[in-house]
């Protein structure tokens, strides 16, 4: 980041800044997509974490209609 700012105050070509610009996003970017990744491939092949169920309690209280 700072080598940008290093470029802005050299008075760098515009185009010179724009690509720098350029591949900081696609590294920030590549990062993300490569932590999304085993997520990813486990929801396609099948290796998907074993999700957490929920039990629900149920009170077997007798309605009055019953008695």
């Amino acid at each position: 980041m700072d080598d940008l700012i290093d470029l802005m105050i050299d008075n760098e070509s515009p185009s010179d800044i724009s690509d720098r610009v350029k591949e900081l996003l696609y590294a920030k970017s590549a990062e993300k997509v490569e932590a999304q990744r085993p997520n990813v491939s486990a929801g396609l092949f099948g290796e998907e974490e074993p999700e957490i169920e929920t039990e629900t309690e149920v009170t077997d209280t007798p309605s009055e209609e019953e008695e």
